[in-house]
């Protein structure tokens, strides 16, 4: 692991295969440190002939924190959007693409095949908009448009993202577990293995709810992207479950419709999480495209 100053903003990084392949920047969604592109989905992604680059977004993981923007107020957020009007947030997710765009000038690659999960879809898709000689192929993994008429979460997924966790180690790697199967769901389930892996991994390289609450502020402050899109003219692959509980397939559909020509892949039992069940199809699906 190595860390990098981009805009000014400490951001831990990963890179797996030879430096002299194509490059490959995966971003991560909401609350979700770059372990969750798991090492050896790296590897194996790698193998295909690719220099593959994982980070911490800001506010997470060993990355930068911005502790002194304070706490968002979610709720007069939410209220803000709805009424149409104006409400600060400590950053939005354009710095956040704006920092991925960073890392790729401090490791002097001029342009990436880049893939986002969730948040970090939407990410990706602003990289597409306002990046685009940056970005060589787009991949969105169960991520929407924003589009406040699509179907909302479903309750136990909601309640998922406004419970907190406990904040000593047992309990938060039992409750975390928890968490990580709930999103999942029962179809394709994330192996408990895996969900322990990653929860003893999140706890002990630093836990950050309250930037995790300001991450989530600049995903609610970004609005719908879903004009934008239609102006996106690079090859697109969108990826998403069909039993997604937080965010539905029909936000991943809604995706593929705004951007011309991007090719949907819809995987059955699929929730919301990268079991390694899926793995095998998934680095298949991104290599074919990502060319």
């Amino acid at each position: 692991m190595a860390f990098a100053q981009p805009n000014g903003v400490n951001i831990a990084y990963d890179t797996f295969g030879d430096p002299s392949s194509k490059p490959l920047l995966l971003i991560m969604g909401l609350g979700w440190q770059m372990i969750f592109w798991d090492d050896d989905f790296c590897s194996r992604l790698a193998s295909k002939g690719y220099r593959v680059i994982r980070f911490d977004n800001r506010d997470i993981g060993l990355s930068q924190r911005f502790d002194e923007a304070g706490i968002p107020d979610i709720g007069a957020l939410i209220s803000a959007q709805l009424k149409g009007t104006a409400f600060p947030v400590p950053y939005t997710l354009s710095d956040m693409a704006a920092d991925a765009v960073g890392l790729l000038d401090v490791l002097e690659i001029d342009s990436a095949h880049v893939v986002g999960a969730s948040m970090g879809g939407m990410i990706a898709q602003i990289m597409a908009m306002q990046f685009t000689e940056r970005v060589r192929t787009l991949t969105s993994i169960m991520s929407s448009t924003g589009d406040p008429d699509l179907p909302p979460p479903r309750p136990e997924a909601l309640k998922i993202l406004y419970t907190p966790l406990p904040t000593d180690r047992e309990g938060f790697i039992k409750s975390y577990v928890n968490v990580l199967g709930v999103l999942s769901g029962p179809e394709v389930p994330v192996s408990e293995s895996q969900a322990r892996k990653y929860a003893e991994m999140t706890f002990d390289r630093g836990l950050s709810p309250d930037g995790v609450a300001r991450q989530f502020a600049a995903v609610i402050a970004s609005g719908s992207r879903k004009e934008g899109l239609k102006s996106v003219t690079l090859p697109t692959l969108i990826i998403h479950g069909d039993k997604d509980p937080l965010v539905p397939v029909e936000c991943g559909i809604d995706t593929a419709k705004a951007i011309p020509g991007a090719r949907l892949v819809i995987m059955k039992g699929m929730g919301h999480g990268l079991p390694e069940v899926l793995w095998d199809r998934m680095i298949d699906e991104i290599a074919s495209h990502a060319k």
